[in-house]
């Protein structure tokens, strides 16, 4: 399977990508992971990225694609694979369905998660992360066996500094303004699946495995 997650912060995307790569045997794609893994290495790809970053200028989505899709040869890759936090813009979209049509991988949907606000908001100020290991907790629903350190590593958790309410209604609005075109984009592809993200991850996750079940995906 071939997809794209897209949704809000706070939304659940990561719980949800977590589950599928699991059971579907698919690789998350995660370009903020492969642009790091660029800079760290001082690969060539690295050197470009870090000569936009470093000037703070945006990568240029040419740039982006030709990181992407030489991620997307590796071997991982050949069962399917998620795109998490790309594309962003309806020209990303178009490029990347291009290229997909080239190389003959074509999505197979779009997953667009809806979440009120007041509920995203109450999920990223209880949120805290593991900085050692990526472990995500929440001091509500998901605390970690000991308070404030990660079960996976004993690293002491943080609350993020885009964590706090005062950020996330700009984070919110931000997000609002630039994925609306790209949700419109794709519904007229016919690619978009809406899941309820505020019914909790195991009914998400359910929803989504019951339309890949009945699409063949």
């Amino acid at each position: 399977m071939r997809c794209v997650l897209v949704g809000p912060p706070g939304c659940g995307k990561g719980t949800l990508s977590g589950s599928l790569i699991e059971k579907l045997q698919i690789t998350h794609i995660s370009t903020g992971d492969i642009f790091r893994e660029h800079r760290a290495t001082k690969s060539e790809f690295g050197q470009k990225i870090a000569s936009y970053i470093d000037k703070g200028e945006l990568v240029p989505d040419e740039l982006v694609l030709d990181i992407v899709f030489d991620r997307l040869e590796k071997p991982d890759c050949a069962k399917g694979f998620i795109f998490d936090g790309f594309p962003r813009t309806v020209a990303q979209a178009e490029a990347l369905q291009a290229r997909l049509a080239k190389a003959g991988k074509p999505l197979d949907v779009v997953i667009a998660f809806s979440v009120p606000d007041e509920v995203l908001i109450q999920r990223l100020i209880t949120r805290r992360v593991c900085p050692n290991c990526n472990a995500v907790y929440n001091i509500v629903n998901k605390p970690p066996k000991v308070e404030n350190i990660c079960d996976n590593c004993q690293h002491e958790l943080v609350h993020r500094s885009d964590d706090h309410e005062e950020v996330i209604q700009n984070r919110l609005d931000s997000y609002r303004k630039s994925t609306a075109p790209l949700l419109d984009y794709y519904e007229k592809q016919n690619l978009l699946f809406n899941v309820d993200g505020s019914r909790g991850s195991m009914a998400v996750e359910k929803d989504v495995l019951d339309y890949i079940a009945k699409n063949g995906f």
